[in-house]
């Protein structure tokens, strides 16, 4: 009798009396297209107004020397959601519609590892990671998408269209249906928001991760008629005053359904601005250059993360990271499993909760192109080896934003410049360094081998195939 008691209570215990088990964060990544570092108020903008973004980054943190991984649409988009190098995965450059390439669905995305983890996921604006059936987001762990398939001027209203290209029309979806032809997108930003927080409405009572990669602010550029004309950078700024708001509605919507504690918001772009002026002008800051080049100004981006239950409020961060680090960061964050493929990212929870000051990476690798190797950063120095880039140089562009033909330039020998001191790549120190210029080389060849490079003819051999069509 006395053992029975004892198997009783034990069993009392065990049944009644465990804590049960935290639910894991919500998970919310805003991604912005063409954003430079230059168009948000805590990264020095003075003409741009960004009273959320602020206020976001002095809750939480926010990332001075944070890298999209490569200057342009689809390799980038591709890098936050696998952990990967796109040159890993066989993507380079930006997908036009009826590509015969895409994400491979052998690749793990970030989604499938929350869905796995028992989240429900879903994309809210561009996707640009292929637009054939076999690449759309719900054949990537997504359990819902509204949104574009692609980048927003790839339509008939681009200014080469019958010269240089020959686009069909874009398209709006719902998952895979296609809902409406998009003649005006002034619309859209306040749209996406809005399915965004449908979202988390509908889930809040288990984990979620809403992915909102706003289209904007991409030329052509739309802002609605609310925020019009309200900025002093014109019509970008406007852009960005309501993508400022959208941020407003996400984060005023988790703290109204009880979520803000337990959900972690990224906020960043996916690369640097178009090299344009006038009002439709994005702006790299102090970097040099933008969108499509490898220069800090085409790489280095906003990047604020905010999470009150682990990021003290204002955390500055001025170690390196990159869009390959999100997936492991969020993969800790949510005790969700890894990949089996090998990834590049490293997790930035540590940073992100003062356990560091230092990046996790030695070394970032800057591609562009073909796979071909730029540069590297190693520590504060970034050696940029020979290759051709592309630069507006200072040109005017044309009225309706779209920048006039890139110049082709090249680097025929080593650059190298101290980012510690030098983060506007001014003063070129390879001679006077040549010491450095030798060992970040051999870094340089090290990673041809294993990620390729089209200029030296290395195919690399951890390299994977991208998703084809069938």
């Amino acid at each position: 009798m006395k053992q029975f008691l004892i198997i009783f209570c034990v069993l009392g215990v065990v049944g009644c009396s465990s804590p049960e088990q935290p639910q894991p964060p919500n998970v919310v990544f805003i991604l912005t297209d063409d954003q430079g570092y230059g168009d948000v108020g805590v990264y020095g903008a003075e003409d741009i107004n960004t009273p959320n973004l602020d206020r976001m980054a002095a809750e939480g943190a926010y990332f001075t020397s944070y890298y999209a991984t490569q200057p342009v649409c689809s390799a980038s988009r591709a890098s936050i959601l696998t952990g990967c190098y796109p040159d890993r995965i066989g993507i380079h450059n930006a997908y036009s519609p009826g590509s015969e390439v895409g994400l491979n669905p052998e690749e793990t995305t970030l989604a499938e590892l929350l869905k796995e983890r028992g989240y429900a996921t879903g994309i809210f604006g561009k996707w640009h990671l292929g637009d054939a059936p076999k690449f759309h987001p719900r054949k990537h762990g997504f359990d819902e998408f509204y949104g574009i398939l692609y980048s927003n001027d790839m339509w008939p209203k681009h200014p080469q269209q019958g010269t240089v290209f020959n686009f069909p029309d874009i398209s709006l979806y719902e998952n895979e249906t296609p809902l409406r032809v998009l003649e005006d997108q002034t619309f859209l930003t306040a749209a996406l928001t809005e399915k965004a927080i449908a979202f988390i409405k509908k889930n809040k009572e288990n984990p979620f991760f809403v992915y909102l990669p706003h289209p904007q602010p991409h030329v052509p550029l739309f802002a609605s008629e609310a925020f019009q004309q309200t900025q002093a950078r014109g019509l970008y700024g406007d852009v960005i005053s309501e993508i400022d708001w959208s941020v407003r509605q996400i984060l005023s919507t988790l703290k109204e359904e009880g979520l803000d504690e337990n959900t972690l918001v990224v906020f960043s772009s996916d690369n640097g601005p178009w090299l344009s002026y006038g009002g439709h002008s994005g702006s790299p800051g102090i970097f040099r250059e933008g969108k499509g080049t490898n220069w800090e100004g085409g790489h280095r981006v906003p990047g604020i993360v905010r999470f009150p239950k682990a990021i003290k409020p204002n955390t500055r961060i001025d170690a390196a990271a990159m869009g390959i680090d999100w997936l492991p960061t969020i993969v800790e964050l949510t005790a969700s499993n890894s990949p089996v493929k090998k990834i590049d990212g490293k997790s930035l929870v540590p940073l992100l909760t003062g356990k560091t000051v230092q990046s996790p990476h030695e070394n970032l690798f800057f591609y562009y192109r073909t796979n071909e190797l730029h540069a590297v950063r190693h520590k504060d120095w970034k050696l940029y080896v020979p290759h051709t880039y592309r630069t507006l140089n200072g040109r005017k562009g044309t009225n309706d934003g779209f920048p006039v033909p890139y110049e082709m330039n090249e680097i025929q020998t080593a650059e190298l410049y101290d980012l510690s001191k030098d983060p506007e790549e001014q003063e070129n120190l390879a001679t006077t360094h040549p010491e450095w210029v030798e060992k970040i080389s051999k870094i340089a060849d090290s990673v041809r081998l294993v990620l390729g490079d089209r200029l030296t003819g290395t195919k690399g051999s951890e390299v994977r195939p991208v998703g084809r069509v069938d």
